[in-house]
């Protein structure tokens, strides 16, 4: 059975709970250490939501294009999130509460399966990714000051390795190698394409 298509109880069984928040300064810190504001040592906490629907048509990822407007990462392909305010409860709570503000998901249209493991990004922020899944009759209703399109990818393509191309880009005076999907008009690169690899590497790891 392949990664994308497997029950939703084996994507859990491949995160990290929601109970048990993971460790670690970022699975890719110590590739961008150099890179970092001061080396990493005042990362912001962030969480964004890899939100999974199951479709007639198979299982899809939900994703979001940025507005040009906005400071960080203006027009990419990402997953709702945002900064973790001190009144979230956990990362968890912080990404479905940015996805009701950015989409207008509500929590009771999403499950949350577990995380992924933490990424660093080059902008200064310390990500968890939350896995979860969402309610089929969801329809998003996208914040135009934050969102310019709403939209879902098949996640077997997104699951299958030889999707992933790499790229090598120069930041900052400093070569780097980054993943990249491309499917159809989109182009899902950087942190949010990395986070995906995550997502298949442990699932592909759980027995």
């Amino acid at each position: 059975m392949s990664p994308a298509s497997g029950p939703l109880d084996d994507f859990a069984r491949a995160l990290h709970p929601r109970h048990a928040l993971p460790a670690g300064r970022g699975r890719n810190f110590d590739e961008l250490i150099d890179l970092l504001p001061d080396r990493g040592q005042s990362l912001r906490p962030a969480a964004v939501l890899v939100g999974l629907v199951d479709r007639d048509h198979g299982r899809q990822v939900l994703l979001t294009r940025r507005t040009e407007a906005l400071r960080h990462h203006a027009g990419q392909i990402a997953f709702p999130g945002g900064c973790i305010e001190p009144g979230d409860e956990d990362p968890a709570a912080a990404a479905l509460r940015e996805a009701s503000e950015e989409i207008g998901l509500a929590s009771a249209q999403a499950r949350v399966l577990g995380y992924l493991d933490p990424y660093a990004t080059i902008t200064g922020f310390h990500v968890f990714p939350v896995v979860a899944r969402i309610d089929p009759g969801f329809r998003p209703v996208p914040d135009p000051s934050e969102v310019d399109e709403v939209f879902e990818l098949p996640l077997a393509f997104l699951m299958d390795p030889g999707n992933a191309r790499e790229l090598r880009v120069d930041f900052r005076g400093q070569a780097r190698t980054v993943v990249e999907f491309v499917h159809a008009q989109h182009r899902v690169w950087g942190a949010t394409a990395a986070m995906l690899v995550n997502l298949r590497q442990r699932l592909e790891a759980t027995p």
